[in-house]
């Protein structure tokens, strides 16, 4: 009932203001003053706005609920006169499902954690317990899967706190990934106890992991804090530095699918740099699949129908590229490259 009373109070708001779409639109006056009035109208008593139990768990407040009224009034007038739909507090407006503020972003979310919880499964599955990768591995796949739940947590509701949780979430497990690839394509992980054949000493080896530990932990304590003590959040800086981390992910990957000719990674410790296996070409399919759906980022665009929009159906096409991958370093860690005599 209160909701009809909302409707048909914005309703009279918005055919009483002039359209003012030219800004973004949580700053338009059109919207300040809905919010305003439905603020002062339903808000200033609490017993007189019962919100839904699913809005009241996902944390929604009275003026949350008017912004949101607000918002979705002024879009479906936008859509009537054929004025372009505004973004408000930078995002677009999407139609909210039992709280989930972008429900569609939810649900790939999911589907995300679900393809690396496939990983960790094929790979507790399918490689050897002696392996020196097999943990690094897993631990990759545990670091994205509690990306992604905060991924989904955020997507529910975005909130200060869960945009933290879910920035910092997402930078851990794409810096982790450059971690254990570097100790992977450059032989760094430890072979006393595996029966590898190595070139450097294990002393080398040791060192050098070490120092590479230390540089990727205090790179990512910086990178938190430095986000965590600004008075705005830098989004542009969190940008880059998952773009620069990634790419640099993606680069040493690239180098191990070129032909052995130019590229200057020796593929496995005991076969020698001219062995190249069938699946060598698989990184840099990866590459090229994650930068076609990086790139659905750079085509924002109002959501269809309210639900899907460049970000959701990028979280959507993330999840197919994650078990291609799984399945790529599980062949890779299967491969007989990896024998000195036996493991």
């Amino acid at each position: 009932m209160i909701l009809r009373h909302i409707s048909l109070l914005l309703a009279v708001i918005l055919v009483c203001s002039p359209l003012a779409f030219s800004s973004s639109g949580d700053r338009a006056e059109t919207f300040r003053s809905c919010v305003s009035v439905c603020e002062s109208q339903f808000c200033t008593d609490a017993a007189t706005y019962a919100l839904s139990f699913a809005l009241r768990l996902t944390r929604w407040t009275c003026i949350d609920d008017c912004k949101y009224q607000c918002m979705h009034r002024i879009t479906d007038r936008a859509i009537h006169y054929g004025v372009p739909v505004e973004q408000y507090y930078g995002k677009w407006p999407f139609w909210r499902y039992a709280g989930m503020q972008e429900p569609a972003s939810v649900l790939f979310s999911i589907f995300n954690f679900l393809a690396h919880a496939y990983g960790a499964r094929k790979i507790r599955k399918r490689v050897s317990r002696e392996h020196p990768m097999r943990n690094y591995y897993l631990m990759f796949a545990f670091v994205s899967m509690n990306a992604w739940i905060w991924s989904s947590v955020f997507h529910t509701r975005d909130l200060p706190t869960t945009e933290k949780l879910d920035y910092f979430s997402a930078a851990l497990a794409i810096l982790y990934a450059l971690y254990y690839t570097v100790i992977r394509l450059f032989h760094l992980y430890p072979t006393e106890r595996f029966r590898l054949t190595t070139s450097p000493s294990s002393n080398n080896k040791s060192g050098t992991r070490f120092l590479w530990t230390v540089l990727c932990s205090i790179a990512f304590i910086a990178h938190i804090s430095y986000l965590s003590l600004l008075p705005r959040f830098d989004y542009s800086y969190n940008m880059i530095f998952n773009l620069a981390v990634g790419m640099s992910h993606n680069l040493l990957w690239l180098a191990y699918s070129l032909p052995s000719s130019v590229s200057c990674i020796r593929r496995y410790p005991g076969k020698p740099k001219s062995y190249r296996p069938p699946h060598a070409f698989r990184p840099a399919l990866f590459a090229l699949l994650t930068t076609a759906a990086t790139g659905l980022e750079l085509f924002d665009f109002p959501p269809w129908g309210r639900i899907l929009d460049a970000h959701s159906l990028w979280h959507l096409a993330t999840a197919p590229i994650a078990v291609f991958w799984y399945d790529f370093l599980v062949e890779d860690a299967c491969d007989d490259g990896w024998r000195a005599s036996r493991l």
